[in-house]
Parts: C-alpha cells; sequence; structure tokens
C-alpha cells in the first residue's frame, strides 16, 4: 500500500533538508534531492517501526506471582 505525503524541503549549507508535512517529527537531509527523498523515506520506515514496537510492547503485560517450594 502507498499514502502521498509533501516534502517541504529546503538548501541550508548546500545540505537538501526536509520534513514530511503530515508526519512530525520525520526529518532527514542529503547532499541531492533524491538523496533526501531516500533519507526521508527511510525516516518515515523507522517512526512506523517504532510505533509498532510500542504497540506490541503495551500489549505484552506482566504479573509477579508466589510459587511455594518444598
Amino acid at each position: 500500500m502507498q499514502y502521498s505525503f509533501t516534502l517541504e524541503y529546503w538548501l541550508d549549507d548546500g545540505w537538501y533538508v526536509g520534513k514530511l508535512k503530515e508526519i512530525p517529527g520525520v526529518f532527514s537531509q542529503g547532499e541531492t534531492l533524491e538523496e533526501l527523498e531516500e533519507y526521508i523515506k527511510d525516516a518515515y520506515q523507522m517512526i512506523l517501526e517504532s510505533e509498532q514496537e510500542n504497540i506490541n510492547h503495551n500489549l505484552k503485560k506482566t504479573k509477579e506471582i508466589l510459587i511455594d517450594v518444598a
């Protein structure tokens, strides 16, 4: 499945720096616009993986139990 996002970018000391407008916190930079696009996709994938790990972690519960040992 593919989604469409808006890459907002600018030049900063010769580097292309950008962010996804629709997803706060997804930033990256590259020496070329193509490199920036590749890196911003990687950054977005890392955010998705991190969120999935948090969801999985929150589903796991723990409980201390007592066991009599004879």
